[in-house]
């Protein structure tokens, strides 16, 4: 359904994004994955021991970032899987489980899911992309582990952003912080 209008999106369920396109309005039960299709994956290079050569250095996650190419195509084939009704490609982000900035596998498909931009309560992509900077700052600077943060964003990524950011996601989008 394409709606053009702001009055018209908003009783559709629909969001207007920043650019003016319609875009659809996810039920919070759809903020987090499928636990048993996409459970999280490390990153066998990352460990406590090798942060500060790994996910704290600028440019460390552009340079191990997966191609387009491949995320796009994971990206159409899990819309199927998880059974969303709603397939462009838009309206979702191909996000890590456990990001890169805190040691996720890049290319493991049990790391990767198609998380939609726009969550009723603003719990959508762009609230956790907050969560994983705050979480890498924190793991960098000495004042959490990364097992810990690797764990929090894994196991409730919601219940985590109000633990280490705020109890309401901001609503706009914010780029994000890694590189």
């Amino acid at each position: 359904m394409l709606c053009t209008s702001a009055y018209a999106a908003r009783n559709a369920g629909g969001v207007d994004d920043a650019e003016g396109a319609y875009g659809v309005l996810f039920p919070l039960s759809q903020a987090a994955p499928n636990s048993r299709m996409t459970p999280g994956a490390l990153n066998r290079d990352v460990t406590q021991s090798t942060i500060h050569s790994t996910i704290c250095v600028k440019g460390y996650t552009r340079a191990i970032r997966p191609e387009e190419g491949y995320t796009e195509r994971l990206k159409r084939e899990q819309i199927v899987a998880y059974g969303y009704s709603d397939r462009r490609l838009r309206d979702y982000e191909e996000d890590h489980l456990v990001s890169l900035e805190l040691g996720g596998s890049p290319t493991d498909p049990r790391n990767l899911w198609p998380e939609p931009h726009h969550v009723v309560g603003g719990w959508g992509s762009y609230a956790k992309d907050r969560l994983e900077n705050k979480l890498k700052h924190l793991v960098c600077s000495g004042r959490m582990s990364l097992a810990d943060a690797q764990r929090a964003i894994a196991n409730d990524w919601i219940s985590a952003y109000k633990q280490f950011v705020s109890q309401v996601p901001a609503e706009k989008r914010r780029h994000r912080d890694d590189d």
